[in-house]
């Protein structure tokens, strides 16, 4: 059995392993962070961590919206940083059993930040990796503009 953090972005569900994650916040101000790549749409301290926050809904194409005082913030980590993301709502954890897991490559070919599909109970859950989510030109950009302000 795997556990997923199950999140939504409007009407759709998504899914990041619960071993990545680190915790799920409300949504604060985000202040911008200048020379980013496009998906990053800024930074927030968390405990004097400066943390950049990944507009998910860009990378997936999620038709974007202001940010609403019941966003959420889930925190994870990647080997390289922590990152949060902005989200409609976490709405629990769910066990998958291995069986329900289908691998992305075989549905949906070239989607390197999808690990893998599961089907729920009464749904499907996209599973994204964290590690293949930002590109490496998006890494090196926001390396570079997390430099500029430190």
């Amino acid at each position: 059995m795997q556990q997923v953090a199950v999140f939504t972005l409007g009407d759709r569900r998504f899914g990041l392993p619960l071993g990545s994650v680190e915790r799920v916040i409300r949504a604060v101000a985000v202040t911008p962070l200048p020379k980013a790549p496009s998906i990053v749409c800024g930074v927030v301290n968390m405990r004097g961590q400066v943390v950049p926050v990944i507009d998910i809904r860009r990378r997936l194409g999620v038709q974007g919206r202001e940010i609403a005082l019941s966003d959420q913030l889930l925190v994870a980590h990647t080997p390289r940083r922590t990152l949060a993301m902005m989200v409609d709502a976490v709405t629990g954890v769910a066990e998958c059993d291995e069986r329900d897991w289908v691998a992305a490559e075989t549905i949906v070919p070239g989607t390197g930040y999808l690990r893998g599909i599961v089907k729920l109970a009464d749904e499907m859950v996209l599973i994204h990796d964290l590690d293949s989510f930002l590109s490496l030109d998006e890494e090196q950009s926001l390396e570079q503009a997390l430099s500029s302000i430190a």
